[in-house]
């Protein structure tokens, strides 16, 4: 339950970040940036040499995986994922109280005042919110108008089902990573 109506958080954390304990924000960055390093180089590797359906497919079949593998390299209580109010895998779909800030992040992407990061505090524990936004074209491959790859679409349509994670353009807000923090 947060203590703070959530706008009056999300101001407080991403304009006057020194109510935040610096551990905090550093964890979060540090944790965020781990993770980004796992998925990007890798997910890039196979876009350049293999195409969009090797990328997806590694995707599918990596994704979760490697964000498993930087969760077990994290100091007690903290973890990492990524969510989004338009996920691919049901895995990433966002909590009610993360959903609230996905919402409130939109607001703030759509204002153009949308920060490097937001940080919610619950009690003791902290959670890092750190905006993932579509910045390269190589990324509506997968994530904008799939009807212009048919293999792609069909491997999509097969794997997941349910997949909201398309018809973005460039510069829209895809999701976040959120790093939790448990004190």
């Amino acid at each position: 339950m947060l203590k703070l109506p959530l706008l009056s958080l999300l101001l407080s954390a991403s304009l006057l970040s020194e109510e935040i304990p610096q551990n905090i924000i550093d964890t979060g960055e540090k944790v965020s940036k781990e993770l980004l390093k796992q998925l990007g180089p890798k997910l890039k590797h196979e876009m350049k040499t293999n195409g969009p359906v090797a990328a997806a497919k590694f995707c599918h079949e990596n994704a979760y995986i490697l964000t498993e593998e930087v969760n077990l390299h994290q100091l007690e209580g903290v973890s990492v994922k990524r969510i989004s109010l338009q996920e691919r895998n049901p895995a990433n779909e966002p909590s009610a109280t993360e959903k609230k800030v996905l919402e409130q992040m939109h607001s703030l992407h759509k204002e153009k005042k949308l920060p490097a990061y937001l940080i919610e505090k619950e009690e003791k524990n902290y959670k890092y919110y750190k905006p993932l936004v579509i910045n390269k074209p190589v990324c509506l491959k997968c994530h904008g108008d799939l009807s212009k790859d048919p293999e792609l679409s069909a491997f999509m349509k097969e794997h997941y089902p349910l997949d909201k994670a398309v018809n973005y353009k460039m510069n829209d807000l895809r999701g976040a990573i959120v790093v939790e923090i448990k004190q």
